[in-house]
């Protein structure tokens, strides 16, 4: 249903077109994954969700996916202004 959107997260990952908010870092330590988790997790994943921001009107992705270590993943992304794909927050399932 969103594979244009998918095949667009997954190129700008491949880029390295992409920034993390702080609220991702922090998730992404607290649950001790590294940036190759996210990023696996992009490539290797699904759209579960789309999510209307109910301030900014903008579209945000629920993606669920694999770590690099095989664990499951979910993350919500969204692109910027400048197209970059923002990670927003990053959790183990």
């Amino acid at each position: 249903m969103f594979k244009q959107i998918l095949d667009r997260m997954r190129l700008c990952i491949q880029k390295r077109y992409y920034v993390m908010t702080l609220h991702a870092e922090e998730e992404m330590d607290a649950d001790e994954l590294t940036i190759y988790d996210v990023e696996s997790a992009v490539l290797t994943g699904r759209i579960v969700e789309r999510q209307k921001d109910k301030d900014t009107g903008e579209w945000k992705y629920r993606l669920r996916g694999t770590a690099a270590g095989n664990d499951e993943v979910e993350l919500v992304a969204k692109f910027g202004v400048t197209g970059k794909l923002v990670i927003i927050t990053v959790y183990l399932l």
